[in-house]
């Protein structure tokens, strides 16, 4: 049965094409590509002890998911994550007092042990930040004091604020890490635009560029602006969540 979108939970999606606020080309390599209207996410989950029920589970082109449309007992209409082994027809609710069940969100302290969540909150009340891809979740660990350390798909531990809201469940669509393209043109309906390797073009293009035939990169890898291109990290050295980090990710 075709999926019509619901008019009020969507919104068209500006094509900037990766420019920045000046203009200016900030990411290379994107552009042209198909109109999508972006479904509004219920990240907050901030509509609490209300029932609702799974009206259908719709695709979402701004995402690896698929998403889920919630009708709740006052008539409003919202989307959330689709975890996995949530169907149609399916309750759920938000609330400290919910039952551990694939769907429900609650507080992090309200969760047991081993538990799979996904769409964990870093600040109460923010919304969820962590757990949002296809396939994702984060296993609680323990807890300790005011809080609850978490599992990242990554092998990361994380102390997160026992007050923050998680859902129930590991995102659906999994499968989607192994899906292929198949063709330049579904590429470009998705924005990627073609890209070349830096040894083909001229040295005043790439540091890579110049040389007779094929040639090697012949040095450390680098960017068209002569930057390391692998291995450098980009966090900040005073990120204020560092000191929550317990083991970085592998």
């Amino acid at each position: 049965m075709k999926q019509t979108r619901i008019k009020a939970l969507t919104q068209i999606v500006s094509n900037h094409a990766s420019r920045d606020s000046a203009g200016r080309v900030s990411v290379r390599g994107r552009g042209g590509r198909s109109k999508r209207y972006y479904r509004m996410i219920d990240w907050k989950r901030d509509k609490r002890d209300m029932s609702a029920v799974v009206q259908g589970i719709e695709y979402d082109p701004n995402r690896t998911c698929n998403i889920a449309l919630l009708r709740y007992q006052d008539g409003e209409l919202r989307y959330i994550l689709h975890p996995q082994g949530l169907n149609t027809g399916d309750t759920i609710m938000a609330g400290t007092a919910a039952p551990i069940k694939v769907g429900n969100a609650m507080p992090l302290s309200a969760v047991p042990v081993g538990i799979a969540v996904h769409n964990v909150e870093l600040l109460a009340g923010n919304g969820g930040i962590l757990g949002r891809s296809a396939g994702n979740g984060l296993t609680i660990i323990s807890k300790e004091d005011d809080y609850v350390i978490v599992k990242l798909p990554s092998g990361e531990l994380r102390k997160v604020p026992s007050g923050c809201y998680a859902t129930i469940g590991e995102v659906d669509n999994e499968g989607n890490k192994h899906k292929i393209i198949g063709s330049a043109g579904r590429n470009r309906h998705r924005g990627r635009r073609p890209k070349n390797r830096g040894v083909v073009m001229s040295p005043r293009s790439h540091p890579h560029g110049g040389g007779e035939g094929r040639s090697g990169e012949g040095m450390n890898p680098k960017t068209p602006w002569g930057k390391p291109a692998r291995g450098v990290k980009t966090r900040k050295r005073n990120q204020a969540s560092t000191k929550l980090i317990i083991k970085r990710r592998k």
